[in-house]
């Protein structure tokens, strides 16, 4: 079992990873990827039950996770690569001609990993909806988790698939926000309220938990307790209070970073706030 030193260690290369992919290339979204490097380093080091070797596209006999919130794609293929999907060295082509590591994730060059393109906002839990119905027909007993954005739930299509969730009894899903209270636009507070969350999704007749998205161990304990909340008849939620461009004193908590890359000058001193823990690609 991988400690939360190494998980704190991964989400460190991860934010170096994904400040150096969208630099590169002058294009992408690092501010929600550093507010959530600790949930994909917790996520493939020692929530997620999956087997890098043999990915298989139908996910039966493993965990499956999906990410709905598709820019954050830099941020889940850093730890795809460090993970043992994929050759460390492709995170080099982000962005670029031809690549298979696409702006927002895409299937059609088979990226081990990813199991669904993303990046329509709202479109990800109703796919995670799918797969844990078919886990259940299969009487599979493994998860299904998906990521969500707090900005991307203001969506209709969350709201029609997060009745269903219940009204079907879909209780081998694990839901995540990341709730970092911006959007491209703003605070949500400025652009679309959002309210009592926990308490909409109560309403909704979900299972609803909240955490530290930033603290390893609290977001730990966090994930176990969701864990052992499934299979009770009802889906669970996890609202993951994180800090857009966490790790980066210019970046950090401002909404302004939710899609602009870093200029040379502010790669370099992102990255010496960042320890190299691993090795960069």
């Amino acid at each position: 079992m991988n400690s939360e030193k190494e998980i704190s260690n991964l989400a460190s290369q991860i934010r170096r990873d994904v400040l150096r992919m969208i630099h590169a290339v002058q294009s992408g979204h690092p501010g929600a990827p550093l507010g959530c490097a600790e949930f994909f380093a917790a996520l493939y080091l020692r929530i997620l039950k999956h087997d890098p070797a043999s990915f298989k596209m139908d996910g039966m006999g493993e965990d499956v996770f999906f990410l709905s919130n598709g820019h954050l794609s830099a941020g889940w293929y850093s730890v795809l690569a460090r993970s043992g999907y994929f050759d460390i060295a492709e995170l080099g082509s982000f962005r670029k001609l031809n690549s298979r590591l696409q702006g927002h994730p895409a299937t059609a060059d088979g990226l081990p990993g990813v199991r669904v393109a993303s990046g329509s906002l709202g479109q990800g839990l109703s796919v995670a909806i799918g797969y844990s119905l078919s886990k259940k027909l299969n009487k599979d007993p493994y998860h299904v988790y998906v990521l969500m954005g707090d900005g991307e739930i203001q969506e209709g299509q969350v709201w029609e698939a997060a009745i269903f969730a219940t009204a079907k009894k879909v209780d081998n899903l694990i839901a995540v926000i990341d709730y970092n209270k911006k959007q491209i636009d703003g605070p949500l507070h400025e652009v679309m309220p959002l309210g009592d969350l926990k308490n909409k999704w109560e309403s909704f007749g979900w299972q609803v938990l909240e955490t530290d998205g930033n603290d390893v161990k609290e977001l730990l304990a966090a994930m176990e307790q969701a864990k052992a909340l499934t299979g009770k008849g009802k889906p669970v939620m996890v609202l993951m209070h994180t800090i857009m461009g966490k790790g980066v004193d210019f970046m950090e908590d401002r909404h302004q970073w939710h899609g602009s890359p870093p200029n040379d000058a502010q790669l370099q001193s992102a990255l010496s706030q960042l320890v190299e823990t691993i090795g960069d690609y």
